[in-house]
């Protein structure tokens, strides 16, 4: 019998550590969207009201935090995603999923830095939600490609740098998204 079949499911928090958890996490993307990544995780930990041990337990370290923090707006992205699938034009829905990774990745003062540090350290936490938006970002790519819009030699991997390198333009100077889309529509006349 392996051992993943007789793993057990993690235990679900006790009430008062789901509540510093939740309390943690709440107060971490208030902090991050203000002062950005590099804000004291000591300081997240005080104005969360625990000290700083509880939040390591729960955060063994910032990328953790970064990993938990793009999962709370992770559900807008997905939604983003369907409505993306349901655009009869392939190659601009391609375009508005670019944009949305972008703005996502740029949700945070220094994020999209994290994120390309971390895009190819497989033991990194922020693999995860990178490896899911790599993975809409292949669906609407082939979809692109099948009808003619993209060329086929492009990969799911270089959009998803090209969408951290838009957030980073965006977070280093000062971008809004109108710029975004502005350099994305530069770029997306190589990939035609």
């Amino acid at each position: 019998m392996s051992s993943e079949a007789t793993a057990a499911p993690p235990r679900p928090l006790r009430a008062d550590a789901q509540r510093n958890y939740d309390r943690i996490l709440e107060v971490a993307c208030d902090a991050f969207r203000e002062h950005g990544v590099q804000t004291s995780l000591d300081d997240i930990a005080k104005r969360a009201g625990v000290g700083a041990g509880t939040l390591y337990r729960h955060f063994p370290n910032r990328d953790c935090l970064l990993a938990a923090a793009l999962g709370e707006g992770r559900q807008a992205l997905d939604q983003v995603v369907v409505t993306c699938l349901s655009r009869e034009d392939a190659g601009e829905a391609l375009n508005e999923w670019l944009i949305a990774v972008a703005v996502y990745l740029g949700s945070y003062d220094g994020l999209a830095d994290s994120v390309a540090q971390a895009i190819h350290d497989d033991s990194s936490p922020l693999g995860t939600p990178c490896t899911a938006l790599k993975a809409s970002t292949a669906t609407l790519l082939k979809r692109a490609q099948e009808a003619g819009a993209v060329r086929a030699d492009v990969n799911a991997d270089d959009l998803f740098v090209l969408a951290s390198s838009l957030a980073w333009a965006a977070d280093s100077n000062g971008y809004d998204h109108s710029d975004l889309r502005r350099l994305l529509t530069l770029v997306t006349v190589g990939l035609r």
